[in-house]
């Protein structure tokens, strides 16, 4: 398998792996990856390394050198890169923009996440850590999808996103599977009990 050498850590990735994820995450489902792109498929680059990082181990050392790379050896023009932005060109198969309007939530969201970062959760609440936004998921599969980026087995979490909006907390529409919040504190997070889970 190929590799590509980053700043600080090896990329043991190809780089014809990268464009499969970089395609899947701005193509098909932005929100599996927590990316939340404008109207003109654009995305924050930064934003896109963070979330391909979060693929495992041997994703660590991707950076924008490595996508830089992915897209000038390409045989076909698949993403363009443009300062701190990047976007595909075609292919998308579903909307990737999120509405961001303000809105009242379902009484109850979901969170997919590592079993290591619920324990920084369950005391601090959800943060976007250095995203725009929280996403929530409307159903346990979609918070399964993105949670499984982050662990094999990972940690699902229920939000009581209808009292968290009594107390004050502002949610953004998405679209049909995703919400926003800016933060959610922990009073409002449970983890999902493993009887619930055994039946995702």
């Amino acid at each position: 398998m190929g590799a590509l050498t980053g700043r600080t850590r090896r990329v043991t990735v190809s780089l014809s792996e990268i464009s499969r994820a970089v395609s899947h995450a701005l193509r098909h489902e932005p929100w599996v990856y927590e990316l939340e792109l404008d109207d003109e498929g654009w995305v924050d680059l930064e934003a896109l390394v963070v979330a391909l990082r979060g693929q495992g181990p041997g994703w660590l050392g991707v950076d924008r050198a490595a996508l830089k790379a992915m897209i000038e050896t390409s045989p076909k023009q698949r993403h363009e890169l443009a300062g701190e932005r990047i976007r595909a060109l075609y292919g998308h198969s579903v909307p990737g923009r999120l509405s961001r309007a303000v809105g009242m939530p379902p009484a109850q969201l979901f969170h997919g996440t590592s079993p290591q970062a619920w324990e920084l959760i369950r005391v601090t609440g959800l943060e976007p850590m250095g995203r725009q936004f929280v996403h929530l998921s409307t159903d346990l599969e979609t918070a399964v999808q993105v949670g499984r980026r982050k662990a094999p087995e990972p940690q699902l979490l229920v939000i009581d996103s209808g009292a968290a909006y009594g107390a004050g907390v502002q949610f953004r529409v998405g679209n049909e599977v995703v919400w926003l919040a800016e933060a959610v504190p922990a009073e409002f997070v449970e983890p999902l009990s493993w009887r619930r889970r055994r039946g995702v």
